[in-house]
């Protein structure tokens, strides 16, 4: 299994922009030395210099992103081997009549190892998500077993004691994997352009948050973290109506600029949620609604 999402390469537009500044300054100190020595043409030495700096950094950063893409698919494909090992000895063992002794044992030291590995990955949450599913796989195995197994069992024991270490992995792999997904999609949300683009974006993140709730209601990271993307979801769509007013106001349309600021109070109170900074907003878009009334009737 391969993860849905690519690793947080380098951005290319800083990389390119610091490039620049340095071939620029370049350019200019050594056209300045070339003049003052009585170099007729300074420009062109100068210009073929910044070329080749230029050159050379467009060549070094494809080259250290080569190195970086490498080495990342080399590590995602030996987690991604060994991962499958663990799913075919859980599919295998399903069939079983039982659940023994030697094979949770096994089973439980594969997910260790898948946990290392996913931590060393670290920021990938493809990682981390493949890990509670494996987790999900066994507790739910686990369940059957204890709901079956008689109370004098030498399994009982081993079994508990094994569901609680699983869910341990579980929980802590759970919430990786939703902090580091739902980052990256308000991220994205932030820097799309379309208002339906940011509101998908922020939507996902939302889910990803609902999804990990689902499992541990009470995780006050993950409640947090829904409040604040409640928020986005609300400011993006307030930005949006605040701006169309903006524009029908510059043109003299005050009746539909009215008509959009409304349309921003509608999703400024939307949730229920009572904020300082939501009752700023507020005020700040009732008072131009009242603005704009005073002067359509003058």
């Amino acid at each position: 299994m391969t993860p849905t999402r690519r690793p947080m390469w380098l951005p290319a537009s800083n990389y390119y922009a610091l490039t620049m500044a340095v071939v620029i300054a370049f350019f200019f100190l050594v056209w300045g030395i070339l003049h003052d020595g009585g170099d007729e043409t300074p420009w062109i030495s100068a210009g073929i210099g910044a070329s080749v700096i230029l050159f050379g950094a467009v060549v070094l950063r494809e080259l250290i992103m080569r190195r970086a893409r490498n080495r990342y698919v080399r590590a995602q494909r030996s987690f991604d081997r060994e991962l499958r090992e663990v799913y075919s000895k859980l599919g295998n063992e399903r069939d079983a009549e039982k659940l023994t002794l030697g094979q949770n044992e096994a089973i439980l030291s594969d997910i260790a190892k898948k946990s290392s590995a996913a931590r060393t990955l670290g920021k990938f949450s493809a990682a981390h998500r493949e890990v509670f599913e494996l987790c999900d796989d066994y507790l739910a195995r686990n369940k059957r077993e204890l709901a079956v197994i008689g109370t004098g069992s030498p399994r009982l024991v081993p079994l508990r004691k094994s569901r609680e270490r699983v869910a341990e992995f579980h929980r802590y792999h759970m919430l990786q994997w939703a902090e580091i997904e739902a980052k990256e999609l308000t991220q994205e949300a932030k820097s799309r352009a379309k208002l339906s683009e940011k509101v998908e974006s922020a939507q996902a993140a939302m889910n990803v948050i609902d999804s990990a709730l689902g499992f541990y209601p009470t995780e006050r990271s993950l409640l947090e973290s829904r409040e604040v993307v409640v928020e986005l979801i609300a400011s993006i769509k307030v930005a949006h109506w605040v701006e169309r007013a903006e524009r029908a106001a510059f043109k003299g349309d005050y009746k539909e600029a009215r008509s959009h600021y409304r349309d921003a109070l509608f999703y400024l109170g939307r949730d229920n949620i009572s904020s300082e900074d939501r009752e700023i907003a507020a005020n700040r878009i009732n008072a131009e609604i009242e603005r704009l009334r005073q002067l359509e009737q003058d």
